[in-house]
């Protein structure tokens, strides 16, 4: 649950947000020129190195108050890489290396995709749809050697990059190493691997999903009570209420599930089944709540929503387009039901309850 600290940074960072990167605003900003002061501004309050020690060059902030910050940043359908950087800089510090100012993303973000480093410490290897790559300096890389793994933090310019994009334009890149060497790299802790990556990163998205499906319901809502047809306002009507209800049904599912993954993984260890359990029952309950919220919000806000200077669809193509990242729903379903065949339903749920 979050405490007092954690109340603390996230109405930091809400106000930041307010301030220098507010959805109707930032719409109206076909050039960008928002990213920068918003970057150096949260880069002052140390958001981006949250999880960073500050032996490692961090503001040493706990997992709970990182999350509590991608929550807002949901909130807000932020289309910068500070998620990216969190995890980027957690990554690295998970290996003892110290992390660099300025933006980072981190690699692989899909299942299957694998880097390997050489006996001479050089890293090769390809990995599709890194989040940002572009717009960053640095990537942490999670590289496969032999049977153990590396952390190590690479330059981008030394990759190739493609030139790619996602359904809500952000930058998206297939990344290709070619005997890249890396600026630092050390073992990663036992027992880490791109599983447990995979799941971080899928508690991720699925904490900023929850938090711009509030926002969504928050505009749904708001626009219901506002629009009159026939006289009253929509909100009125029994079908739109209906649809307002259901809506409100998907954030607070998306709330609970994210926020217990958020919880688990602030508390335990290792990447547990436990946490394997949490982090991907997330990411499907999340990312079917995006697919159904988007739905509904685009229904309430008929032809209007789907325009391009409408602020709604800031948030329901990021959160369509986060449904990809880190594993999407089918994949972990199936890394579920696979688990709990191994193992037997009777074994394996109560891990949970145990927590």
């Amino acid at each position: 649950m979050p405490g007092e600290k954690d109340h603390i940074v996230a109405e930091t960072a809400a106000r930041i947000f307010a301030d220098l990167a507010d959805p109707q605003t930032i719409n109206k900003v076909e050039n960008g020129a928002w990213k920068a002061p918003l970057w150096q501004t949260i880069s002052d309050a140390g958001l981006p190195l949250a999880w960073v020690p500050e032996n490692l060059g961090g503001s040493g902030a706990g997992l709970a108050e990182g999350f509590a910050i991608l929550a807002v940043a949901g909130r807000f359908a932020l289309a910068v890489p500070l998620a990216e950087t969190l995890a980027a800089g957690w990554l690295l510090a998970r290996a003892g290396l110290q992390a660099l100012a300025g933006p980072m993303t981190l690699a692989p973000a899909r299942p299957n995709d694998r880097i390997t480093i050489g006996a001479d410490g050089a890293l090769s290897g390809r990995a599709a749809a890194v989040p940002f790559a572009q717009d960053c300096a640095h990537i942490a890389v999670l590289a496969a050697d032999g049977g153990r793994r590396r952390v190590a933090l690479v330059n981008v310019k030394d990759c190739r990059l493609n030139d790619g994009r996602n359904i809500a334009g952000d930058a998206t890149n297939v990344v290709t190493l070619d005997r890249v060497k890396p600026k630092r790299s050390a073992p990663a802790p036992d027992g880490f691997d791109e599983t447990s990556l995979l799941l971080m990163g899928s508690a991720i998205r699925s904490v900023e999903t929850a938090g711009a499906l509030e926002t969504i319901l928050s505009l749904s809502v708001r626009y219901a009570n506002e629009r009159v047809a026939f006289e009253r306002p929509i909100g009125k009507f029994q079908a739109v209420q209906q649809n307002l209800a259901r809506l409100a049904g998907e954030v607070a599912a998306a709330l609970a599930v994210s926020g217990s993954a958020a919880d688990a993984i602030a508390q335990a260890e290792t990447f547990d089944e436990a946490v394997f359990l949490e982090a991907a029952s997330a990411k499907i309950r999340t990312a079917e709540a995006a697919a159904e919220g988007s739905a509904i919000a685009h229904q309430v806000f008929g032809a209007i929503g789907f325009t391009q200077e409408h602020v709604l669809h800031r948030f329901t193509l990021r959160m369509l387009s986060w449904r990809d990242d880190f594993g999407n729903e089918s994949y972990w379903a199936a890394e579920l039901g696979r688990r709990v065949a191994a193992r037997g339903a009777d074994e394996f749920w109560p891990l949970v309850a145990s927590r």
